[in-house]
Formats: C-alpha cells, structure tokens, sequence
C-alpha cells in the first residue's frame, strides 16, 4: 500500500467507524420507537407516563448533553481534517443544508398559519443521522462510498443548524447572570486548552459550568456539549461515547418520548391539524426539495461541485432519506408545546414523516440508483 493509499485509509477509518455505528443504531432507534407506542396504547399504558414523567428533565436535560457533546466532536472532526476542512468540498454540503432547513421552515409556516401554532416551524428542519445513514446502508452496493459521506456532512451541518435554531427560536427570557456564568465555562474550557490538557475528566467542571449558566440563562442545557465539544481538544473521546450515545441514550430518549396515546390522539382541533400538516408536509417534502433545489443553485453558481461518483439522483435519494427528522425533531417539538393535542400531533407527524422518508428513500434509491458491480461490469465491456 502506498504513503499516499495508508493516509486516505487513515482519513477514512474514523468517517467508516462513525457510520458503521450510526447504520446499525438505526434499527435500534427504530424497535424503542415500536416499544415506546405499544407500550403508550397498552394496558400499561400508565406506567409508561409515569416513567417518561420521571426520566423526561433527566434525559432531555441532561443525558442528551452527551448527544450534543459527540455531534460537536463530530463537527470539529469534519472541520479539521474532514469532507468540512477544505472549502469548496464544504459547500456544496452548507448549501444543501440550508436548503434543507428554510424550505421545511417556510412550508411549515404557510401551512401552520396562526397564534401560537407558528412556534413549532423549527419542528421540521432537522435531520436524523442514524435512520438518515441506516436508510441509505439498506441499499448497499447502490450507494457509492461518497454520497454516504455527503449525506454525513449534511447531517452535521443540520445538527449545527438545529443547534441554532434551539438557542435562538426556543431561549426564553435570557438571563445576564446565566450567560455570564457559561462565558466563564468557556473562558475556563480555553484557558485549559492553552495549559494543554487533554484529559476528558480535566474539562469535566469547565462542562457542568457551562451547562449550568445556559439552563440559568433560559437557554436549553444540552447546547453545553457542543460547544465543549467544539472548543476542548478530546481526541478519541467520540469514538468512546459514541455507541453509548447510539445504542444508550438515543433509544432511552426514543422510549421516553414516543409513547403518543393514540387513541386519544385526534385531529379534530384546527390548531392540532396545521401543526400535523405543517411537520408533515415540511419533512417530507421541504427536506429533498430543499436540499436538491440548493444543491443545484450552489452547482450552478460554481459555489461547489457533486463529490466524484455522485449524480443528481443520488443527491435526490439522500435529500428524501433527510426527511427523517425523528431525534431532533421529538426534541424541538417538546420545546415548541407544553403537551396537549399540538405536541400529540407534532410527534405524530414527525413519526410519520419519518416513515415516508425512510421508506421513500429506499423505494427512490432502488428505482435510481444502480449496484456498483453492475456499473463497473458494463464498463468492462463497452
């Protein structure tokens, strides 16, 4: 193997590991979901409300911190030596991104018009890596190596975009003495930095001060581990966290937070249906309208260029699968409605959305794309 072969391997190895995992995470993601909605519709339905009552603030509050923390590892890999560290690679991926969020968002608006059915447009923009990356792993050989990592990149880049969207659409009444207590948080996190530390346990004050000042602050907690993510050099602690945050937390959240009774799920109040239609519609459809029309605006003003073995149809197959909104999308609409039909029917549309995405993109890839071998075969012969 070549000097030149050992690096890109080298490169790679940490992007395949993150997927392996995110690919097969899915599957368990998907059996809490399940588990979570037979156990809301059962005889025992009761115990389930009065676990999710018991572990909801722990969790979303405070164990989904973890999930922020890996996504800001994540991010900051991508930015120093990933398909993010070089710029024209970056774009194509950034506009996409941003397609992917303001189409849903502007969909969900003009269908969910009115009061306070609006505070729910953050609903539909984000993106779900492990269903997202599980959906394309279903199709195999279909999927050349770097539509995965395009697809990769644009879930990070939405995971950056939902982060903004929480601190700026969903911060209540922010509080001076809060922000002032996280900016020392960071303040220490650098100065650690600078004395070069590197140990997790080192950062681990600098993390709880931090998430201490943004939950006084009015600002959701779990914002702390991206940014301890992003500014603490950690290096390997990602690969550590990461299958306890895929195979642990993500399907506890799931658990707790997708029992939706649904029996006394109804869509008989207005607001209860525009919120549905709005999530709906914006995942489902914003999403690949969003990301291919802005893939094929920023390929059209030379911003970026398709990775190499990457066609139109590929980018309309991982614009579908990123209709699947469910993890952050759960998480936005707890914040978007304190209970009631609205929040019933907001989780209901991102599990339905969720659904039509998967499934759409496995019907869609199969459809378009062609299995590697054969292409390469027919190559051989012309």
């Amino acid at each position: 193997m070549s000097d030149r072969s050992r690096f890109t391997a080298r490169l790679l190895a940490p992007i395949e590991r993150f997927l392996r995992v995110e690919a097969s995470s899915g599957l368990v993601l998907l059996v809490a979901a399940l588990v979570a909605l037979g156990w809301a519709n059962s005889p025992w339905a009761p115990a389930h409300a009065r676990l999710a009552d018991q572990l909801r603030w722990f969790l979303d509050d405070g164990l989904m911190t973890v999930f922020f923390l890996v996504a800001g590892l994540e991010i900051r890999r991508e930015l120093g030596e990933g398909e993010l560290s070089d710029r024209r690679r970056a774009m194509l991926p950034l506009c996409a991104a941003l397609g992917g969020m303001l189409a849903p968002a502007l969909l969900y608006l003009g269908l969910a018009r009115g009061g306070d059915v609006r505070a729910g447009w953050g609903i539909p923009t984000a993106t779900d890596i492990a269903f997202a990356v599980g959906a394309l792993a279903l199709l195999g050989r279909r999927v050349p190596p770097a539509l995965r990592v395009f697809l990769l990149a644009l879930a990070i880049l939405d995971d950056v975009g939902a982060v903004v969207v929480i601190a700026v659409g969903y911060s209540r009444g922010l509080a001076p003495l809060g922000l002032a207590i996280a900016a020392l948080g960071v303040a220490l996190v650098l100065l650690l930095r600078r004395l070069g530390v590197r140990r997790a346990l080192g950062y681990l004050p600098a993390g709880a001060l931090i998430w201490w000042g943004l939950w006084r602050a009015g600002v959701h907690p779990t914002l702390a581990g991206v940014l301890l993510g992003m500014l603490a050099p950690l290096p390997g602690l990602a690969t550590t966290l990461h299958p306890w945050v895929a195979y642990g937390i993500l399907p506890l959240f799931a658990l707790v937070n997708c029992g939706i009774d649904l029996g006394a799920f109804s869509l008989g109040e207005l607001a209860a249906r525009r919120v549905f239609v709005g999530v709906l519609v914006g995942l489902a459809a914003g999403k690949p309208l969003g990301i291919v029309g802005a893939s094929a605006l920023a390929v059209r003003l030379r911003l970026g260029a398709l990775p190499r073995d990457v066609s139109w149809r590929g980018v309309a197959v991982a614009g579908c699968v990123a209709g699947i909104g469910f993890t952050m999308g759960i998480l936005v609409a707890e914040l978007s409605f304190e209970g009631g039909p609205r929040l019933a029917a907001a989780k209901a549309a991102v599990l339905a959305s969720s659904l039509v995405g998967g499934v759409g993109g496995i019907v869609l890839g199969r459809l378009l794309l062609r299995p590697r071998a054969e292409t390469a075969a027919a190559t051989d012969v012309s």
